[in-house]
């Protein structure tokens, strides 16, 4: 009967995280059909060398996946507003993915942890939840030129309308779904959505329906564009450009400094919040509220970034998805075992991908977004020298367009306000180091 329950409970969580699989290489690649191959490749070996070592080194039943909030990171703030290539931009995440694990190792988890104040870590979260509904609305045309969608518009049967209107509806399946408690209502509300949006393209001649061959070949074509355009770039391209091209070794340093040290705390404080909460929710913390396996746990966290950098992706961890599989009773390391066993196979899933539209995507990306901004219910308002940099750092990512910027605008607000009012013991001695790195990155890059 054990066995059993983790079996369900794996699959259970895997459909309830699949659909990064999807919108992970969407967002990176875009139109690019051979950079998608490899990304989608590269994400779904990740995912499973990640929840394998998790399932056997830790004993948890948490799925390790790409997260579509390193993936915002990696291609928006990395590649879009750096300018880095893809290959460098795996770079930043195989650098990060040594410190965290360094951190690690080495017991330093809880002094990270205490680098920044609760608040500051909250924003994160709900900051980067608003930054990706607005990328999920974009894919959707509702915004243009800065205006949202023009309501005079919806029945002059535009092409940007229809979009934008497939986009609200699929926001609106996903939320039935999650109202009705369906396993994996992410994934279905996608397919649902895709399939509503091809039949009414069939029946008025908006869209037409991609062309896809079926066939064995393709998995040859999968593999080969992952190792011509994912696998090992890490090494044979990203390191050189990364620490090229800056007037001075200073300045790259401190350029590559501070986005790895983002990246790095934005996988840290996301793993160790999913894997506790998740635990928490399976009974599996002891009588003083600790994880027994927690180091076990970050370690495998931290080992599945640097591997998803080899292997071509942008950063795997600790999924809040698997909360479903352990509301299916999954207690034990079998559980991710079966759902790593899932990610392998789903290998073979993706040439379905062509057949998800941009609403569709879109509409995921909305809603995930709304679940990354529930952390806001545990805000501290009460002292403004806290609730304000907090506030900063959630209005500063989509208003920028960088999760970079608003880390580093809340963390320099922070430090500077505590300063003023003379609040020191507010202060940790990591978070005032982070905030000098911070300024002189504005002051000289």
């Amino acid at each position: 009967a054990r066995v059993h329950t983790e079996v369900i409970a794996g699959l259970t969580t895997f459909l309830s995280i699949a659909y990064v699989l999807f919108l992970v290489p969407q967002t990176i690649a875009g139109g690019d059909s051979a950079l998608y191959n490899g990304v989608y490749t590269a994400s779904c070996i990740a995912a499973f060398a990640g929840t394998l070592l998790m399932g056997l080194l830790a004993n948890l039943p948490i799925a390790v996946a790409p997260s579509i909030a390193l993936c915002s990171y990696f291609s928006t703030t990395i590649m879009g507003d750096m300018g880095y290539s893809y290959p460098a931009a795996l770079a930043v995440v195989f650098i990060a993915g040594l410190i965290y694990l360094l951190i690690c190792v080495c017991g330093l988890r809880t002094a990270i942890n205490k680098a920044l104040p609760r608040n500051l870590k909250i924003a994160v979260s709900a900051g980067i939840g608003l930054f990706i509904a607005t990328m999920g609305l974009k894919y959707g045309n509702i915004f243009n030129g800065g205006k949202m969608i023009d309501i005079g518009a919806i029945f002059e049967g535009s092409s940007r309308t229809y979009t934008a209107l497939m986009l609200l509806v699929g926001i609106l399946v996903m939320g039935l779904f999650a109202r009705l408690r369906i396993p994996g209502g992410i994934l279905c509300g996608i397919i649902a959505s895709s399939a509503l949006y091809w039949g009414i393209s069939a029946a008025t001649g908006m869209d037409t329906l991609p062309s896809v061959e079926f066939s064995l070949g393709n998995i040859g074509t999968q593999f080969g564009d992952w190792l011509g355009n994912s696998f090992g770039q890490v090494f044979t391209g990203g390191f050189g450009e990364l620490f090229s091209g800056s007037e001075s070794f200073l300045k790259g340093l401190l350029a590559v400094g501070a986005v790895v040290l983002a990246y790095t705390f934005i996988d840290i404080f996301s793993a160790a919040g999913t894997i506790l909460g998740t635990a928490a929710k399976g009974d599996l913390l002891d009588k003083e509220g600790n994880l027994p396996e927690m180091k076990k746990a970050l370690i495998s966290d931290a080992s599945a970034t640097g591997i998803s950098a080899i292997a071509g992706a942008p950063g795997c961890v600790a999924s809040v998805e698997s909360c479903a599989g352990v509301a299916e009773n999954g207690k034990t390391g079998l559980s991710s075992v079966i759902t790593a066993v899932c990610f392998i196979l789903a290998l073979f899933l993706m040439p379905f991908g062509a057949f998800i539209p941009a609403p569709a995507y879109g509409a995921a990306l909305v809603y995930v977004g709304m679940m990354m901004m529930s952390a806001i219910k545990d805000f501290d308002w009460g002292d403004p020298t806290d609730a304000l940099p907090a506030f900063v750092c959630i209005l500063a990512m989509p208003l920028t367009g960088s999760i970079a910027d608003g880390i580093f605008l809340g963390v320099i607000m922070h430090v500077l306000l505590k300063l003023v009012t003379l609040r020191l013991s507010g202060l940790s001695i990591a978070e005032t180091i982070l905030a000098v790195v911070f300024i002189l990155k504005y002051l000289f890059l």
